[in-house]
């Protein structure tokens, strides 16, 4: 703006005594001294300019109630600043001031004042006269300590400490009676002073990302506390006192080494942990030495053998050792060196038999030590699948290699490697099971590894320990969950809800079995698991079952788990199988199952229409076995006349279209095509059951890959694919055309996401159909396709329920006219919700093609715009900043644990829900 035309505009503001003035934006370097005509000012925007200095005139301008100077290059204040002493809000954050004026003291009617992102090093004792002030920011400074004089701010409600070096809080700090929202996050605090129990007004607390190494027990006074945010320090423990915060409804523990808090709990959230404490304080502890290792390789190995030889040393090699069928679990004892205490190992045993690898997903636990045996004699041990296998359901749970040199022979393996690509990987050890040749190193090694597992030896409460011991003497397989409550009972347990929640933690642990969450398996508690996974086996195992490719029926059980230990409890069996999704219910044939596991190999023969498929490939790094037959068993009442199913393979018929599932395994591919009338309906389906599936392993790497779409490739069987992720790059970065690698045609990357990565048919939107239901328009960067499906899901039931209907980008036609699209669906829409990331604020489609309109129709249209913080970003810099957020902007939904998530999920779902629903 060039200052004549400043000039003119401050001048005709002095004539019509204007209020209020936004100058915000204008590329001024300079405020001239006319300035001090605006005498009836009450608000003053000079936000996002290039100021580098203020003219002591400002001063003048006494009736100032509002002064925003946030986005400049102020490097100081002037002293006159102190005569603005109306002034309510004051906002000076993202300049360059090192220091403040002392004069600054006198704005004692200040109620905001925003420091934030400056280079502020101290404060100035003055600073503490400012008494009325009620949210002050003071993040992203380079404040080591706070004055004694901060404590006279006594009607603070919200403080801003943030991304400062702070090392210690002044104990003066407690005089902030007042204090509501604290936040302390990225500083070095190694501790807390205790006087801060006496905020006992305060809700939030965020110390996530300190150096905090304990909390000291006043903490337990802050009983209006709701959300106490402890991420990322170097906490063992938490002290009993935590109990008394019983308003607390967020508690992140994240990236700590709480020995002391078994992670079963903690991943249960808030409640459970305050619960499991609550009893520690209640009651005396005591310590569980117990653990679980785990023996896999191939069948043949040695497994069996070294798994006997563990728990006795004498045990004599059989010339014929039968091989494991299923699971075989064994109890070794050892007394530790340390205190003398008896260590209990349960030891699995696992069949090597294919059959059973695709089952190891269900009882390959966490917290557990493996080991893997290798007949040295054979080249049949796979150790990528195996090492794959145990990352992929274990965690980080250790890992041996056992060498069974078998005759003597030796074999060689690239450990270096091994060890660089699989960090739970610690060593190689040798043996000769007949000869006993290396067996009590390897006898060493496992104590040694079993007994340094993270939850071993950690301090339970004393019912629990007792509780556990009287279920490991109990001589049955399982007992009702009325005798379990009975046990516990008479061990001095008193609540229900501590009942169930240590049969959860022994579910967890795998100790014992528990669905809670089931109605017919929650009445009874397996005390051994081997009975429920022999039972299993025992059906896949059955010869008349196998011959049957897998088929049986509820009659058969009875001839199958014909001995007394099953005969009362063959519907729980049947129900365990299909939680395991290891059966499933032919729809039309009740009382008849399948164990897909058991198909036959033969692909059965079928006609195909090859024309104007939908065609889809996943590509995995390492593919488990299993995949395809849970899928199967997800998808079985869909199977095409229930008989077009195999071993690999199932054809599907839902939506007047027909789908084909192949698994290749040796290519490591899943391979979908989908021909019919309305096949990008069913192509939705069978994608998001195969996401789901995706999503309970840990770190599963694989590529989605799309069909090229150009002339050459489109009606092609066999096109030319591109990666989903490198078309998704392409448009977040307005590229909108990639070359086929096969015919050399550049095609549309639009078109391309369109036409084979469609929507459900129940959310899209004809161009210019006029919207009968509630329309929420959603608007986000497709790097962040995580974030906006976690939305989809739990906005469904308010779709279904309450008439809402949701509009994104790609229902956008191929061909469209983009930004007439997007007009269109904001003519319609009630609510515009925006997933704000830094992806998002970078992205040029968002603030070229879906911005400028959605603004637009928030001022012309009246469409209400919320907008979600997923991560931390420069939002402030846009105009997003003039809008609601659905949750804390402090608080974006990556800073919350994955297991509390779904709650802010709830709420923000609801805000958006109401919005849209407002008439």
């Amino acid at each position: 703006m060039t200052n004549e035309k400043l000039l003119e505009i401050i001048e005709q503001a002095a004539r019509e005594k204007l209020t209020k003035l936004n100058l915000s934006g204008k590329g001024l370097t300079t405020l001239p001294p006319e300035i001090v005509k605006l005498t009836n000012l009450r608000s003053l925007y000079l936000r996002s300019n290039q100021l580098s200095s203020l003219p002591p005139a400002i001063g003048q301008l006494t009736n100032l109630q509002t002064l925003d100077l946030r986005y400049n290059q102020l490097s100081s204040l002037p002293s006159k600043i102190g005569q603005l002493t109306n002034l309510q809000t004051l906002d000076l954050g993202s300049n360059q001031l090192s220091s403040l004026p002392p004069e600054i003291s006198q704005l004692t009617n200040l109620q905001t004042l925003d420091l934030g992102s400056n280079q502020l090093s101290s404060l100035p004792p003055e600073f503490g006269q400012l008494n009325n002030l009620q949210s002050l920011y003071l993040n992203g400074n380079q404040l080591s300590s706070l004055p004694p004089e901060f404590g006279q701010l006594n009607n603070l409600q919200s403080l801003y400490l943030y991304n400062n070096q702070l090392s210690s809080l002044p104990p003066e700090i407690v005089k902030l009676t007042n204090l509501q929202s604290l936040y302390l996050y990225n500083n070095q605090l190694s501790s807390l002073p205790p006087e801060i129990g006496q905020l006992t007004n305060l809700q939030s607390l965020y110390l996530y990302n300190n150096q905090l190494s304990g909390l000291p027990p006043e903490i337990g006074q802050l009983t209006n506390l709701q959300t106490l945010d402890l991420g990322s320090n170097q906490l063992s423990s938490l002290p009993p006192e935590i109990v008394q915060l019983t308003n607390l409804q967020t508690l992140d523990l994240g990236s700590n080494q709480l020995s002391s808090l078994p992670p079963e709990i903690r991943e249960n959230g808030v409640r459970a942990i305050l619960n499991f404490y609550r009893q520690q304080l209640e009651q005396e502890t005591d310590r569980l030495y117990e653990a679980k290792l785990i023996i896999v390789g191939e069948g043949g190995a040695g497994k069996t053998t070294l798994a006997k030889k563990i728990q006795d040393n004498q045990y004599t090699l059989q010339q014929d050792e039968n091989t494991t069928e299923g699971i075989d679990v064994i109890q070794w004892k050892f007394l530790l060196d340390n205190n003398n205490r008896e260590f209990q190992v349960n030891i699995w045993d696992f069949g090597g038999q294919e059959i059973y690898h695709a089952t190891h997903q269900f009882f390959l636990t966490k917290r557990s030590l493996y080991v893997l045996v290798a007949d040295t004699r054979k080249e049949d041990t796979d150790f990528y699948y195996w090492l794959n296998v145990v990352e992929l359901l274990s965690g980080n749970s250790p890992l041996l290699i056992v060498k069974n040199e078998k005759q003597e022979r030796k074999r060689e393996i690239n450990e270096r490697e091994l060890r660089r690509e699989f960090t739970n990987f610690k060593e190689t050890l040798t043996t000769n099971l007949a000869t006993d040749r290396g067996l009590p190193e390897i006898l060493n090694k496992i104590k040694h590894y079993i007994a340094n597992l993270p939850h071993v030896g950690i301090e339970l409460p004393k019912t629990w320990v007792n509780v556990r011991e009287a279920l490991e003497c109990n001589p049955h397989e399982y007992i009702s969950l009325q005798e379990y409550l009975n046990i516990c009972q008479k061990h001095g347990f008193t609540k229900q809800e501590d009942k169930l929640q240590l049969s959860g933690y022994l579910h967890d642990l795998g100790v014992c079995l528990h669905f809670q969450d089931d109605d017919l398996l929650r009445k009874t508690v397996i005390l051994k698991p081997i009975w429920g996974t022999d039972a299993v086996y025992k059906v896949l195992d059955n010869p008349q079952v196998i011959k049957k490719l897998g088929q049986f029926e509820r009659n058969d059980l009875e001839n199958i788990w014909h001995e007394d230990k099953y005969a009362d409890m063959r519907p729980e069996l049947l129900r365990l199988m299909m939680k395991f999704k290891l059966c499933y219910e032919i729809p039309s044939s009740p009382g008849t199952y399948i164990a897909p596991q058991l198909l036959s190999v033969n692909q059965p023969d079928f006609n195909w229409d090859e024309s104007n498929n939908l065609i889809l490939r996943y590509k995995y790094d390492f593919m488990p076995k299993g995949i395809l037959t849970r899928f199967i068993v997800e998808m079985h009442s869909d199977i095409e006349q229930q008989t077009l199913v195999w071993k690999t393979g199932v054809v599907l018929s839902k939506y007047q279209s027909h789908a084909e599932v192949i698994e290749h395994y040796n290519q490591r591919e899943i391979k979908v095509r989908v021909a019919g009338n309305r096949k990008k309906e069913l192509l939705v389906v069978i994608t998001n059951e195969l996401d789901k599936i995706h999503n309970s392993y840990e770190r599963l790497k694989y590529q989605t890959l799309v069909p090229c779409n150009c002339e050459s490739c489109k009606n092609s069987q066999t096109p030319y694919f591109h990666s989903q992720d490198v078309l998704y790059k392409f448009r977040e970065n307005n590229r909108y055309q990639i070359q086929c690698q096969d015919s050399g045609d550049m095609v549309d990357v639009r078109r391309l996401i369109d036409d084979i990565l469609p929507t459900p048919p129940s959310l899209e939107i004809p161009m210019f159909e006029p919207i009968t239901r509630n329309l929420v328009f959603i608007s986000y960067s497709h790097k962040d396709k995580k974030w906006f499906d976690d939305l989809k899901i739990h906005l469904e039931p308010l779709i279904r329920e309450q008439n809402l209907n949701l509009w994104d980008d790609t229902k956008i036609k191929p061909g469209a006219v983009w930004r007439d699209e997007i007009k269109a669906a904001l003519a319609a829409a009630k609510v515009a919700v925006l997933l704000v990331s830094p992806n998002f604020l970078a992205s040029s489609f968002i603030s070229k093609n879906e911005l400028p309109p959605l603004l637009e129709a928030a001022k012309a249209e009246g469409v209400k715009i919320l907008w979600i913080p997923l991560r931390a970003s420069n939002y402030k810099a846009t105009a997003i900043e003039q809008y609601q957020a659905t949750y804390a902007t402090d608080r974006p939904l990556n800073t919350i644990v994955a297991g509390r998530r779904d709650k802010a999920w709830v709420d923000i779902c609801e805000k958006i829900n109401e919005a849209a629903l407002l008439r």
